[in-house]
């Protein structure tokens, strides 16, 4: 039986603590005492940039090539996993991303994209895949290619088989 909770992922945590959930999906390294992570995959970063702008004629963008675009990201406060992947990321390709409006919603970070001064955001592959928004285009990034692991969070010693189970669900879905 698999119930899906949607909760904030401290939430989530204390309640796979206390008993209440056998397990959690979460996304991005973390330290979480008490519980143990299990690697289930990991989710391609892509670009959403303007369908306009000089680098949308390409598969793939090197991330170097998005240093002078501002960055739409989320703050870190709400998502440090995210922040720090993209901003590690950044860095390795060379430079520190130029900030701009933090992303709010989907709805008007992307218009904003899609319509206003040129800026770029991140998106995970799987998720804009499904995607479709007017002057908005999604492209792979690379050198380096940001990857998020997810993982399950169980307690110490949980139900192998039953485990066991689960995890290979996950596998066969994101295959």
């Amino acid at each position: 039986h698999l119930e899906l909770v949607d909760a904030d992922t401290e939430i989530r945590m204390k309640r796979v603590r206390s008993g209440e959930l056998d397990a959690a999906i979460v996304r991005g390294p973390r330290d979480e005492p008490g519980l143990e992570l299990l690697p289930l995959w990991s989710d391609r970063l892509v670009a959403a940039i303007p369908a306009r702008h000089d680098l949308a004629v390409l598969r793939e963008i090197d991330l170097a090539r998005l240093a002078r675009l501002p960055l739409r990201l989320v703050g870190r406060t709400r998502n440090p996993t995210l922040y720090d992947l993209v901003v590690d990321s950044c860095r390795e390709a060379g430079f520190a991303p130029a900030f701009g409006p933090e992303f709010t919603t989907e709805q008007d970070t992307l218009a904003a994209i899609g319509f206003g001064a040129p800026s770029w955001t991140v998106y995970y592959a799987t998720q804009a895949a499904n995607l479709s928004f007017p002057g908005v285009v999604w492209r792979p990034l690379r050198n380096p290619e940001p990857r998020m692991p997810s993982y399950l969070a169980v307690p110490p010693d949980p139900p192998r088989a039953e485990l066991r189970a689960l995890i290979e669900a996950c596998h066969t879905v994101t295959d």
